[in-house]
């Protein structure tokens, strides 16, 4: 047996991963959620707000998954629409992460005025839409158009449990990852991701758009 068959569902694995980690960007999510909190995070509360917001991400991401398709599908949009403007969402998400910057397509300013004044910031603002924002739900359902048969689902869905792990892991070392970090450390993850989801978000439009021609 061709060993580059065997090597074909990790190299998916592989990619759907990275991909869901970038775009989810949970070191975004750590900066948001030690910055919304009126005092040091206690290890405790971190841990009650990482599981609460990573089983929020890990629901809505299937929810998206299985269910998002026939959404669009109910008003008679493409997958390719969903791809162009997903693509264009990522990019300006990318532009400012290139730039250093947390993305207004995530978290506002206003958002993260309103986040402390919140007893819970599991859910809203840090899972949604910090994490699961418009780009991840774009993401997974083109991820999902691409996935070939049982195995191409399993691979992403395996994925998707693996980026909702590293989210966790994230979260809960939140005040930890900041302080070690720094404003600059952040600041040069934040730039490296930006580019990765900035050639993703090229990526969809490029897809899409040349579906749509096809399709003229």
């Amino acid at each position: 047996m061709d060993i580059s068959l065997l090597a074909l569902p990790f190299k998916g694995l592989l990619h759907d991963t990275i991909g869901l980690i970038t775009i989810f960007n949970p070191l975004a999510a750590a900066a948001v959620m030690v910055s919304s909190s009126s005092s040091d995070l206690s290890a405790a509360e971190a841990r009650v707000i990482g599981k609460k917001a990573a089983i929020t991400v890990l629901i809505g991401s299937l929810l998206t998954i299985f269910l998002g398709n026939l959404v669009f599908k109910f008003f008679g949009i493409s997958i390719a629409s969903v791809m162009v403007i997903g693509g264009i969402v990522l990019l300006v998400m990318a532009l400012s992460m290139v730039q250093g910057h947390i993305s207004l397509t995530r978290h506002s300013p206003e958002e993260s005025d309103a986040a402390k004044d919140k007893e819970d910031i599991s859910v809203i603002p840090i899972a949604i839409p910090v994490i699961l924002g418009p780009g991840a739900i774009s993401t997974l359902m083109v991820f999902h158009v691409a996935a070939s048969g049982f195995l191409g689902m399993l691979q992403l869905l395996g994925a998707v449990l693996i980026a909702v792990s590293i989210v966790y892991v994230v979260l809960i070392n939140a005040d930890y990852l900041t302080k070690a970090l720094g404003v600059h450390g952040m600041k040069i993850m934040t730039r490296i991701m930006g580019l990765i989801v900035g050639a993703i978000a090229v990526q969809f439009v490029i897809r899409g758009t040349k579906t749509l021609w096809e399709t003229l």
